[in-house]
């Protein structure tokens, strides 16, 4: 799954032109409910800008402006940060987690950094979420294997002889490397009994089995 395929686009998104004052910036913000947006100059991307860093510039201003006065009389683009935080729509959507560090939305952009949309932490959440089939009930199993070519097609063709539904199937590595966890989950039925025992029997080793 790529970026483009999750994010908000462009005319469903909240941002910020360069020229907007910090009023009409923190007035938007104050209404949608949300922290930071980002800064558009000429559709291009620009920067960031959320409630932190319009106090921060304020507090670190020099002259004694008033703050009514500061916040009507500098724009969005004076202060915007993080100019680099962005990614591009081709992008598989799993770079978006290092990404979500101080802000809880991300600037998607093409190759001319013409913003086309946000992605939003809870989007990637949401696509973990579906990923580990969270939303559907059924039998979570865990189990570990040894890491050797043709372990994955041995599982297949054990579900696939059991008949088992598969709703996710997700695998880590360990930390020494040579064994591989493996957590799936499949559909309730009244072979999970006999279905876990034979992936042991083929070298499979049983962590856990959770019906979530």
């Amino acid at each position: 799954m790529f970026v483009k395929g999750i994010m908000k686009p462009a005319h469903k998104s909240y941002k910020s032109e360069s020229s907007d004052s910090l009023s009409e910036v923190l007035q938007m913000l104050d209404e949608q409910d949300i922290e930071a947006v980002p800064v558009l100059k000429s559709g291009k991307f620009a920067g960031m800008i959320s409630k932190e860093i319009i106090f921060r510039a304020y507090f670190n201003e020099e002259d004694s402006t008033d703050r009514k006065t500061f916040l009507n009389n500098t724009t969005a683009g004076e202060i915007a940060r993080h100019g680099n935080y962005y990614i591009n729509d081709e992008e598989v959507f799993e770079r978006t987690l290092p990404m979500f560090k101080g802000f809880s939305v991300l600037a998607v952009v093409d190759e001319k950094k013409t913003f086309l949309g946000l992605v939003t932490r809870f989007d990637v959440i949401e696509q973990f979420e579906s990923a580990f089939g969270v939303k559907k009930q059924g039998v979570r199993i865990a189990f570990t294997s040894e890491e050797s070519a043709g372990r994955i097609e041995r599982l297949g063709d054990i579900i696939k002889s059991y008949h088992e539904n598969v709703i996710s199937l997700a695998t880590f590595d360990e930390t020494d490397k040579l064994a591989r966890r493996i957590v799936l989950k499949i559909e309730d039925n009244n072979n999970i009994e006999a279905f876990t025992k034979k992936l042991e029997k083929t070298g499979f080793r049983i962590l856990s089995v959770k019906h979530v």
